[in-house]
């Protein structure tokens, strides 16, 4: 065997499955299609990783990717294209193979964009796509929230109970497709519904300043003043290698795991957002230390745990 764990994403969840295996006497390799970090990486502030007050999601991965480059080798830029079971393992195909006993997908989400004007340029400078990460540092601001299902429902009640002074919540169509329960929670807390708008730009120099709104009834073009705005319009899960795989997949798109963070496939785990729940830096870095030592099952290795 080449390697005995091949670890596929270098975010958080792989950072800390590598840092795991080899320390319980694993012969790892990592890959990534990127330079790692996965979505923590474009957070500009993290204040609820313990250990650190404040810190930028890029200098949280960093001194993580740092670490486990200590232990083994990360092949950054380096896609892996498929994954083949063979008779002692699995092949992992990037430009080259490699063969190995035991795999952790890490694959991670993406969020799903906008895709309007100034939204690329603004990330991180008032537009954001977690409530839970960013939504502290716009207390006693004005904020918007662009979608319509729970999860959007949810982020705006979250930014109205840290005290965001003024929520407003855009959605294209005339109703939401939210549960009646969070959309009644939401008025009773003060949240703004703006229905059957869209937002066409988003607008300011150096941070978000105000929204360009497309009433698509009156077909109407109006200005909305916020200092940040959230969008909230689904995660796409990075589930394509694993669906190859024969893994089960949910009806989200997410990875079906265990306890112990074992897929359907024997020998295949996964861990971090690309399983669902909580999709946080603290909970990737669990999941994937619990992936990396289960393996230890399908690598021949003992593990007390």
């Amino acid at each position: 065997m080449d390697f005995e764990l091949g670890i596929i994403g270098a975010g958080p969840a792989g950072y800390a499955a590598a840092i795991y295996a080899v320390r319980a006497g694993i012969k790892t390799l990592v890959f990534d299609k990127g330079i790692g970090g996965g979505l923590a990486a474009i957070s500009p502030n993290i204040e609820n990783y313990p250990g650190f007050e404040s810190i930028s999601g890029f200098d949280l991965v960093e001194k993580m990717k740092n670490h486990a480059s200590k232990y083994t080798n990360i092949n950054f830029n380096e896609e892996v294209k498929n994954i083949k079971k063979n008779k002692d393992g699995f092949t992992i195909e990037t430009d080259k193979s490699y063969n190995v006993k035991a795999v952790v997908l890490c694959l991670g989400t993406e969020y799903r964009k906008l895709n309007a004007p100034g939204e690329a340029e603004l990330t991180g400078k008032g537009v954001s796509y977690c409530a839970t990460c960013d939504g502290f540092f716009f207390k006693n601001k004005i904020v918007a929230v662009v979608g319509g299902g729970n999860s959007a429902l949810i982020e705006a009640i979250y930014l109205k109970q840290i005290g965001c002074k003024k929520v407003y919540l855009i959605h294209r169509r005339d109703q939401l497709r939210a549960e009646k329960a969070y959309e009644q929670e939401a008025i009773d807390k003060g949240v703004k519904i703006i229905f059957n708008t869209r937002v066409e730009n988003i607008k300011g120099a150096d941070k978000v300043e105000f929204l360009e709104l497309h009433d698509v009834k009156s077909d109407k073009i109006s200005k909305l003043v916020v200092d940040g705005v959230f969008i909230s319009i689904g995660e796409v899960p990075q589930s394509t290698l694993a669906k190859d795989l024969g893994c089960k997949i949910d009806d989200k798109g997410f990875v079906i795991v265990d306890k112990q963070m074992r897929t359907s496939v024997k020998g295949v785990y996964a861990a971090g957002d690309i399983t669902g729940g909580l999709r946080q830096v603290v909970t990737a870095c669990a999941e994937g230390a619990i992936a990396a030592l289960a393996s230890t099952e399908s690598v021949g290795k003992k593990y007390p745990y």
